[in-house]
């Protein structure tokens, strides 16, 4: 049954292309174009709606509770240990990231070894699956460094994660700005680190924190790297050395024991209403701070 829905969608939409071209004359460019923005478009609603709708019915105001329990599945500990893990994660990653981008972009020349060594070094970090760098967190900062299953393994972890992120992103923004801006502000007697942090960096704000908050969703939904270093304990952390785990965890686990299906698709919507929020509120701080006076 699903194959022949499957061939009739597809005769479907070849029937609407060659509508559209021969009987109101659109250009297949037109056509593609628009056709696929509404079906990208299209896929986002419906995801969002599927997870909240199938989320609302399995919500109960005991899962916000700050003490888990078999019986009310709280999510609550999960929510505190994201806000956690991600604030963590982006003070730590972002001026290492930032900084490394200033000096690639403002202080060293583009044939420089160096630069291209970090270049090299930066995709190939982003390239690497999060499985990787959980193995990686778990040798090297659970075991070696003898920190445990703990919220500074997973933060540490996750932080070598989205410094490529970070770092394209301001990089990125730098090379955005056009040079006549910095020669005016030499022209007018300014030198370079005080060109670089009140003229540059103000107008390139806005590329930067799209960077961060893009990190900001890769940290919200890993799972992978953080079940080797953060670990899967229900409790709210103590301290930095305790064991806990996301709310992407938190689902993870209780979609695979099977048991709370209904209890992980509310925490999928809860999830995924607080990456709207985070997103929202960085895009209202990106146009606040980009606005000019």
């Amino acid at each position: 049954m699903a194959k022949y829905i499957t061939i009739g969608v597809i005769l479907f939409f070849i029937g609407l292309v060659l509508a559209l071209h021969y009987g109101m004359k659109f250009s297949f460019y037109k056509i593609f174009t628009r056709l696929f923005s509404a079906l990208t478009f299209a896929v986002l609603v419906f995801l969002v709606l599927f997870v909240v709708i199938k989320g609302i019915f399995s919500f109960r105001p005991e899962m916000l509770s700050m003490t888990y329990t078999t019986e009310n599945v709280s999510m609550g500990p999960a929510i505190v240990t994201t806000l956690i893990t991600v604030a963590l994660s982006i003070l730590l990653a972002s001026p290492i990231g930032i900084f490394t981008a200033i000096f690639l972009v403002e202080y060293t020349d583009v044939e420089n070894k160096l630069v291209q060594a970090i270049r090299l070094a930066t995709e190939t970090l982003a390239g690497i699956p999060s499985i990787v760098y959980g193995l990686f967190g778990m040798l090297f900062f659970a075991t070696k460094l003898k920190m445990g299953f703990s919220v500074l393994s997973g933060v540490l972890t996750v932080s070598i994660m989205i410094l490529p992120i970070i770092m394209r992103a301001t990089e990125e923004a730098l090379k955005s700005v056009h040079p006549s801006v910095r020669s005016g502000s030499f022209a007018l007697g300014a030198g370079k680190l005080r060109t670089i942090f009140v003229v540059v960096l103000p107008i390139a704000i806005p590329g930067i924190l799209s960077g961060i908050i893009l990190s900001v969703g890769r940290v919200v939904g890993e799972t992978a790297a953080l079940m080797y270093t953060l670990g899967t304990a229900t409790s709210l952390p103590k301290s930095l050395f305790s064991s806990s785990r996301t709310l992407a965890l938190h689902m993870y686990v209780l979609s695979s024991e099977g048991m709370h299906v209904g209890e992980a698709y509310a925490t999928g919507m809860v999830l995924l209403v607080l990456v709207l929020l985070i997103n929202w509120s960085s895009t209202k701080l990106a146009n606040k701070l980009s606005e000019v006076d």
